[in-house]
C-alpha cells in the first residue's frame, strides 16, 4: 500500500491505520516509560517547583505538537517519493529535484543514515530496560530486583528477539496492532485517571511556560530540553513507513489514537509530580521516582510492566526491521556492499532479514546495555543520533520544497526555518551530554559513516580503473567481425556495470576457452531513483549484432534484484530459455596498492567489506547451478 495507490475500502483503512499503530508508533509511543522520569532528573540539579513541573510538561507537549504534528506529519509526509518515505529515499527525492547525485545530498543522505543505524541500536537497550525497571515499583518484589536481575532479564529478552528474526515476523505481526492499541488506551486511562489530582497540570498547554523554563533556568534548562527531545524518538518512523500504510492511515493513527494518549500520559505524570512536590520533605527523593508506573495502582504494575515490555519489544521490532530496510535500499544505492539478503515471508516483500545487520545491531544492544547498565544512564546517549538524524531530514526536505515544488524563497523558509531551528536547538541541548553518553551515538554514526563514505570511494577507484584498462565494446566487436570465433550452442549471460565496456568475464572466457555462445547477452543492473520499477519498464532490449544483445534491467531502489525473473521480461528478438542459459561472473580479488587509492585504514576497511559482501549470484537471485565465475584481481 503506498500514499499512491488507489483509495483503499473502508475497511481495509481501517486494518492500515490499526498495524500503523503497531508498527509506526511503537517507538515514540513507549517514551513515556522513560522520557518524563529523565528530564525532571535533569531539572531535580536544581530545587524543583510548580513552574519547573509545568515548563518541562509544556516543553514535551509542544515538541510532540511541533516536531510530529507540524514537520513529519502536516509537511514531510508529503514529500514522497512515489509513496515511499525515509531518509534515503528523501535523499534520492533531492537528488532527482537537483537533476543528478550531488556532493551536498549524498553527505547529507549518509550523515543521516549513519546516525538512524545509532538509534537502531539504543532504542531497543533503552526501551526494554525501562520497562524490566518497572519491576522495582512493585512493593512486594522490589527488594529482590537488583541491578543486575535488571540487566539480566532484558539481556535475555533482547537477546531472543535478534535471534528469531530469521525467523520472520510475519506469525506474530498481526499482533502488534491490537498490543499497540491496548497500550495506548492503558496509558491514556493511567494519565487521565491523575489529572483531577492536580488540575494545575493544564497550564501546560500554554507555550510559554515552556519558554519561561528554558529562559530561567539557563543551562539545566538546555540539559532538560535535551531529555524533552527523548518524546520525540521514533518520529523518524512515521515518515521511513509510509509506503507500507500510506498517509491517510498513518495521519489517523497520530491524530486520533497515539497524539491523546502521549498527551494525556505527560499530563498525568506532571500532575502526579505535582502532587508529590507538595508534599513534606519531597525535593530529595523527586529524580528517583518512576512516574509512568506510579501513574498505576499497585495491584496493577505487574500486568503494566507485562505489557510495557510487550510493546517496547513490538517498538525494538520496528526499528530493527527499519534497518533492514534502510540497509537493503543502501545496498542498492551504492552506499554498502552487498550484504545477504533474505527473504522471510513469501506474501510481504518488505519482511526481508540481513543476517550480518542483525548481528551488528545484537552486539551493539548487548554492550550498551552492559556499559549503561540504566534506562537513565543510557537516555544520555540516546538524543544526539535522534535529533542529528531530524535536522538532516528537514535540511533535505528544504531542497525538495524549493526545487520540486517550485515554492518561491520565501514561502520555503517561512515553513523550513522555524522547524530547523527547532532541530538545532534540540540537537545543541543533547549536544551538552558528549561526555556523558552521547558520544556513543556519535561514534556509532561516525563508524557508520566511514564505512558507507570508504565504499562509496572505493567503488569509484575500482569503476575508474575498469574504465581505463578495460576496452571498449565497440571495438571488441569488431574485432569480432574481423576475426571469427568458435560458437557453441545456448546463450551467455555478462553481468557488466559499464554497458559501453566489454565484461571482464567475457574476455576471460574467450582468452581461456576460446569459444562465443550462440547468444551472448551483455546485462546491465541499474538501481534507479524511484523506490520501485513497474514491470513494464523493468527491461530494456538492444541488438549490437547477430550473436550480441544487450539489456537493461531497472530495479527500485526497494527492490531486491532477480535477474532470472526479469530477463523473462525482455521483449525483443531472442527468447531466454533458463535450462540452456549460462550466467558468466567476474569475481574479483581485491588487492592493496600504496602508489594511489585510498589511504592505508581506508585500504584494509574496504578490502574486508569486498570481502565478506555477498555472492553476486545470491544477490542477484541466480540459480547457483548455472554461474560460471571468472576470477580476477583489482587493485586499490
Amino acid at each position: 500500500m503506498t500514499a499512491h495507490a488507489a483509495k483503499p475500502s473502508l475497511g481495509r483503512f481501517a486494518a492500515l491505520t490499526l498495524g500503523s499503530v503497531g508498527v509506526v508508533f511503537g517507538d515514540i509511543g513507549t517514551s513515556p516509560l522513560y522520557a518524563f522520569k529523565v528530564a525532571i532528573g535533569q531539572a531535580a540539579r536544581a530545587t524543583v517547583h510548580e513552574g519547573d513541573i509545568l515548563g518541562l510538561t509544556s516543553l514535551m507537549l509542544w515538541a510532540l505538537t511541533i516536531v510530529v504534528t507540524i514537520k513529519y506529519v502536516t509537511v514531510l509526509m508529503r514529500a514522497d517519493n512515489k509513496g515511499e518515505g525515509g531518509i534515503l529515499s528523501l535523499m534520492a527525492l533531492a537528488q532527482h529535484a537537483l537533476g543528478g547525485r550531488t556532493r551536498v545530498v549524498l553527505v547529507l543522505g549518509v550523515i543521516g543514515a549513519a546516525l538512524f543505524y545509532g538509534d537502531a541500536m539504543i532504542t531497543p537497550a533503552i526501551s526494554v530496560l525501562s520497562a524490566v525497571e518497572g519491576l522495582r515499583t512493585v512493593p512486594q518484589i522490589a527488594n529482590d530486583v537488583s541491578l543486575p536481575v535488571v540487566i539480566l532479564i532484558s539481556l535475555t529478552i533482547l537477546v531472543g528477539l535478534f535471534l528469531i528474526q530469521s525467523h520472520g515476523t510475519a506469525r506474530v505481526a498481526t499482533l502488534f496492532g491490537p498490543i499497540c492499541l491496548l497500550w495506548f488506551v492503558v496509558i491514556t486511562v493511567m494519565g487521565v485517571s491523575h489529572i483531577p489530582e492536580a488540575p494545575k497540570v493544564l497550564w501546560a498547554l500554554d507555550p510559554t511556560r515552556g519558554i519561561l523554563f528554558l529562559l530561567r533556568h539557563g543551562i539545566i534548562g538546555l540539559f532538560v530540553l535535551g531529555s524533552v527531545s527523548l518524546t520525540i524518538t521514533g518520529a523518524e518512523a512515521l515518515y521511513a513507513d509510509m509506503g507500507h500504510f500510506g498517509r491517510g492511515p498513518i495521519r489517523v493513527g497520530w491524530i486520533l489514537v497515539v497524539f491523546p494518549a502521549l498527551a494525556f500520559c505527560y499530563l498525568g505524570q506532571g500532575a502526579l509530580a505535582l502532587k508529590f512536590i507538595s508534599g513534606p520533605g519531597s525535593q530529595a527523593a523527586i529524580a528517583d521516582q518512576d512516574w509512568f508506573f506510579l501513574l498505576a495502582p499497585t495491584w496493577a504494575r505487574v500486568p503494566l510492566v507485562i505489557l510495557a515490555t510487550a510493546a517496547t519489544v513490538i517498538a525494538s521490532q520496528a526499528v530493527i526491521t527499519g534497518a533492514y530496510s534502510l540497509s537493503n535500499q543502501a545496498i542498492q544505492l551504492g552506499l554498502l556492499p552487498r550484504l545477504n539478503v533474505r527473504r522471510t515471508s513469501e506474501v510481504e516483500a518488505g519482511q526481508i532479514y540481513l543476517p550480518t545487520i542483525n548481528f551488528l545491531l545484537m552486539i551493539g544492544v548487548i554492550l550498551l546495555v552492559a556499559i549503561f547498565k540504566s534506562s537513565d544512564n543510557l537516555a544520555n546517549a540516546y538524543g544526539l543520533a535522534v535529533t542529528g538524524t531530524m535536522a538532516v531530514t528537514t535540511a533535505l526536505a528544504a531542497i525538495v520544497i524549493r526545487r520540486m515544488w517550485k515554492w518561491p524563497a520565501w514561502r520555503t523558509a517561512l515553513i523550513v526555518a522555524p522547524l530547523f531551528l527547532v532541530d538545532l536547538a534540540f540537537f545543541a541541548a543533547n549536544s551538552l551530554k558528549l561526555i556523558s553518553g552521547a558520544w556513543v551515538s556519535l561514534a556509532m554514526g561516525a563508524a557508520a559513516a566511514a564505512i558507507i563514505a570508504t565504499w562509496i570511494r572505493g567503488s569509484r577507484i575500482i569503476t575508474d580503473k575498469a574504465r581505463r584498462d578495460r576496452i571498449p565494446l565497440s571495438d571488441f566487436l569488431a574485432s569480432l567481425d574481423r576475426r571469427p570465433r568458435h560458437h557453441v550452442a545456448g546463450t551467455a549471460v555478462y553481468l557488466t556495470p559499464e554497458a559501453d565496456l566489454t565484461p571482464s568475464a567475457l574476455m576471460h572466457n574467450l582468452k581461456h576457452n576460446g569459444i562465443l555462445h550462440q547468444t551472448n547477452c551483455l546485462v546491465t543492473v541499474t538501481t534507479t531513483d524511484e523506490p520501485r520499477v513497474p514491470e513494464a519498464r523493468r527491461a530494456s532490449f538492444d541488438r549490437l549484432s547477430h550473436d550480441f544483445v544487450r539489456v537493461n534491467l531497472r530495479f527500485g531502489f526497494m527492490e531486491t534484484p532477480d535477474v532470472p525473473s526479469a530477463m523473462q521480461l525482455v521483449k525483443g528478438d531472442v527468447a531466454f530459455d533458463p535450462m540452456t542459459t549460462s550466467y558468466f561472473l567476474g569475481r574479483r580479488t581485491i588487492v592493496s596498492s600504496h602508489e594511489h587509492g585510498l589511504r592505508r585504514l581506508q585500504d584494509l576497511l574496504f578490502i574486508a567489506l569486498a570481502r565478506n559482501s555477498a555472492n553476486p549470484s545470491d544477490f542477484f537471485a541466480i540459480p547457483p547451478g548455472r554461474v560460471v565465475e571468472m576470477g580476477l584481481q583489482v587493485t586499490v
